[in-house]
């Protein structure tokens, strides 16, 4: 039970965050991407922002080995820059460019954004079902490096 409380709060203060911020806007988000138009700097503050409690996390995570609910918490992930890492990148990338949300906010936003919006999801979700298959392939064609 305390596992379902904490990530009810942590959720809550996630999408709280996203939408005070703007960051459930997908004009913001788009406005930022286009930097030789009308461009709009306020998604760096929202970034900058976050990586100041991220990082007192990640010194807090380094000198645990349990979590809140004593339960052993997973290694760091790796910092190899591989093709996999690239090409998550650019496909996460190009998604959030398209359409100017990327999974937090689009959860957040379905409440009120419309049928567009639940498009999105779906497509969304759709690809996380498909990309487990999809890898497991790829990783039979392609030796592992």
């Amino acid at each position: 039970m305390a596992k379902l409380i904490i990530a009810f709060i942590a959720g809550g203060l996630f999408g709280a965050g996203l939408f005070v911020s703007g960051m459930t806007d997908t004009t913001k988000v788009q406005g930022w991407l286009d930097v030789f138009g009308a461009w709009d700097p306020t998604l760096a503050f929202v970034m900058g922002g976050a990586m100041i409690p991220m990082a007192i996390a990640w010194l807090i995570r380094n000198r645990r080995t349990t979590s809140l609910t004593g339960e052993a918490l997973p290694p760091p992930p790796s910092k190899e820059i591989d093709s996999k890492l690239i090409l998550g990148s650019v496909m996460f990338g190009m998604g959030w460019g398209l359409v100017g949300l990327c999974p937090g906010p689009s959860i957040a936003s379905l409440s009120y954004g419309g049928p567009s919006l639940y498009v999105f999801v779906a497509a969304m979700l759709g690809g996380m079902l498909i990309a487990p298959i999809a890898r497991a392939r790829l990783d039979r064609m392609v030796p592992a490096e």
